[in-house]
């Protein structure tokens, strides 16, 4: 699944443009590295993403996109923020 569209569905970030915007702007980190809003995350990667000066930094545990709201809390696990 593309970055942008699994902060979307996990409800990291509300919107996919937003989501966009902030990769775009170099906020987020895929396992360490800048990523793009079209990189692939695979289970088990770490993303970190910037909000402000307050860095969250999450693992990727399931990467299907849910069918409702209350499964997008079960995509990933905070690790730190």
């Amino acid at each position: 699944m593309r970055l942008d569209k699994y902060l979307k569905v996990s409800r990291l970030i509300k919107r996919r443009t937003v989501a966009n915007e902030v990769a775009d702007a170099g906020r987020i980190l895929l396992n360490g590295k800048v990523a793009k809003a079209s990189s692939e995350v695979q289970i088990g990667d770490e993303i970190e993403i910037t909000f402000g000066n307050r860095p969250i930094k999450v693992r990727v545990l399931n990467n299907e996109e849910p069918h409702t709201k209350d499964v997008a809390r079960e995509m990933f696990e905070i690790l730190e923020g």
